[in-house]
């Protein structure tokens, strides 16, 4: 799926599986296939005929997936249960945690904000009364320690993302952990990871 090598996710991809979960019409096998499709044009050529992205489940809020297209990737990700802010315009937003053993890569944490972060943005993820800091990478944000945002996320119940956009606008995007337990393990089992 995210097949660019120096990035667990691909803005491209990302804002597709955004838009196909928000839409609970969309059937599964269209996504799978739209996926696969999306790989192909972005793998490397020789990963072309390997190519396919595996749905291994929806898990509450969560979906998870696999790939073995230029090297093994397992993932999960989440839309917003509900976005706050004073925008006129916004892009997908899709909250993904992924794996890629062949990096040494586990746990992944990265937001896809439907908008460009300023380069000194502060962005907070929190759970319960704790806060964890996360830096931004264009229209992305990532956890700056992964292994304790995704310990807190296994236990918390809601997960809220702020940011501040390049223009300024603070937002703030809400995502349930109903069904992350499940879907992280679903995805670790998928790759490997313990």
């Amino acid at each position: 799926m995210y097949n660019t090598p120096n990035s667990p996710c691909d803005s491209a991809a990302v804002r597709y599986i955004t838009k196909a979960m928000n839409n609970t019409r969309f059937p599964r096998y269209l996504l799978l296939s739209a996926l696969t499709g999306l790989m192909l044009a972005t793998a490397p050529l020789s990963a072309h005929a390997q190519a396919k992205a595996d749905f291994l489940g929806a898990f509450g809020n969560w979906e998870a997936y696999s790939t073995d297209a230029g090297g093994k990737l397992c993932y999960i990700a989440a839309v917003p249960t509900k976005s706050e802010g004073k925008y006129t315009r916004r892009g997908d937003i899709f909250l993904l945690v992924s794996h890629r053993p062949q990096d040494n890569s586990t746990g992944v944490v990265s937001l896809e904000a439907g908008y460009s972060y300023g380069p000194k943005s502060k962005i907070t993820a929190k759970i319960g009364g704790k806060s964890y800091a996360m830096f931004p990478d264009g229209g992305h944000s990532f956890a700056y320690e992964d292994a304790p945002l995704v310990n807190a996320m296994i236990r918390g119940s809601d997960i809220v993302i702020q940011g501040t956009s390049s223009r300024g606008t603070l937002t703030t995007d809400t995502f349930s952990l109903t069904g992350f337990t499940a879907a992280y393990k679903a995805a670790s089992t998928a790759c490997g990871v313990k």
